[in-house]
């Protein structure tokens, strides 16, 4: 194959889909006060999984946040990082308003939503008006200055869930997600113009639909 032939992409093959999974488990936070980030994650409502301490100069904290699949680490002899350095770790969310509210009664200092009219645009104030996945945000910081950056996401971007693990990590992710089918679903019967006696395998369609990045029933 020649140079050309690599930098056109005329014959390069699309990249095969990994045959073995690499789950993200836990991320690493530098801090500089262990037990005050462990009381900050803590009054967050996040799941304290482990304290593990071995002498002086190891410790190992571990929180998860309610309905992600990974975690954080902190504590001592983790990582040579300067306090602070972790910046804009993402925390997705279906409903920006609502988790901003639980963290600020929880303690934390979030800033107000924001959203971008597009890729590398400024920040404009207020939630994305079109409701567009993946454009309003809102961040906070922990005691250290490590920051975190909310993503309003409902609808995913095609291929970014694999279609057979359509889950929703929390009570409330759900609820909007049946409040939405339900609103889509009273626009589909009103293009039948009649009651659809099969909405429970509609609204079930229209769910994993959005979930997963397909195209969504009409």
């Amino acid at each position: 194959m020649s140079v050309s032939q690599e930098q056109s992409g005329s014959a390069i093959k699309p990249p095969r889909a990994a045959k073995i999974h690499l789950k993200l488990e836990a991320v690493v936070l530098p801090v500089s006060d262990v037990d005050r980030a462990k009381s900050f994650y803590g009054k967050l409502g996040w799941r304290l999984d482990a304290d593990f301490v071995a002498g002086e100069s190891f410790r190992v904290v571990q929180f998860t946040p309610p309905g992600s699949p990974a975690s954080i680490h902190f504590g001592k002899g983790l990582t040579s990082a300067a306090p602070g350095a972790a910046q804009n770790l993402y925390l997705v969310v279906s409903d920006i308003e609502a988790a901003r509210a639980e963290l600020v009664e929880r303690g934390a200092k979030v800033g107000d939503v924001f959203h971008r009219a597009g890729p590398g645009q400024p920040p404009i104030n207020g939630r994305d008006p079109a409701g567009r996945s993946y454009v309003s945000f809102a961040s906070f910081s922990d005691p250290d200055g490590n920051t975190w950056l909310l993503q309003e996401i409902t609808t995913r971007l095609a291929g970014r869930v694999d279609a057979e693990e359509t889950v929703f990590s929390s009570p409330a992710e759900l609820a909007g997600a049946l409040r939405r089918a339900a609103a889509a679903h009273g626009e589909h019967e009103k293009r039948i113009g009649a009651p659809d006696a099969n909405w429970p395998d509609w609204y079930a369609d229209y769910m994993a639909a959005e979930l997963s990045g397909r195209e969504l029933p009409t």
